[in-house]
């Protein structure tokens, strides 16, 4: 079935142009955001704002995910899941930054650019070597990465897949012009 809103503008924007401008905006507020304020001087604040934030991304995701597996028409789940997944990296680059400001539980982590450095290598599970976490509680919210991405960005991943092998297919059945099955 197709989708209804191919093609169509968004806020008179074409999708790749609205995900680009908001993921702008999402790295452009994690470098601006006053992660300061949080912290070893307010560790259930910091913590409570880090786990709804990856509360909010993975109900979004999983929302997302049904959406595709639904065939639900009239959403846009391919872009919506790409901007969660980089919202996603960008919570774990603030938390590791917030965190490093403690003693001890980071090495060579000292700046927001450090911080979504650390967070890209481990989601590729590259690991250079150069910042480690070396607190319990940096290999912990490091351990949780891992944990989180194996299950919702895999999972988001694997859906956007998906998505784009049942487009194409779609999309060469009516270049065809041959009927949908």
């Amino acid at each position: 079935m197709k989708d209804p809103t191919d093609g169509k503008r968004t806020l008179g924007l074409h999708r790749p142009a609205l995900l680009a401008a908001a993921s702008a905006a999402m790295v452009t507020a994690y470098f601006l955001l006053p992660l300061h304020l949080l912290g070893p001087h307010r560790p259930l604040l910091s913590w409570l704002l880090f786990v709804a934030g990856l509360a909010l991304v993975a109900v979004g995701l999983l929302v997302q995910i049904q959406y595709v597996l639904t065939d639900r028409t009239g959403t846009t789940p391919a872009w919506m899941i790409a901007g969660l997944m980089c919202l996603t990296i960008l919570l774990f680059a603030a938390a590791y930054f917030v965190l490093a400001r403690q003693r001890g539980e980071f090495i060579g982590l000292r700046t927001r650019v450090d911080a979504l450095y650390f967070t890209v290598v481990t989601l590729a599970t590259v690991g250079y070597g150069d910042i480690s976490p070396s607190g319990q509680t940096a290999r912990v919210l490091t351990l949780l990465q891992l944990l989180y991405s194996f299950v919702f960005l895999t999972a988001g991943a694997t859906t956007l897949s998906r998505l784009l092998r049942v487009r194409i297919a779609r999309h060469g059945r009516e270049a065809a012009g041959r009927p949908e099955s």
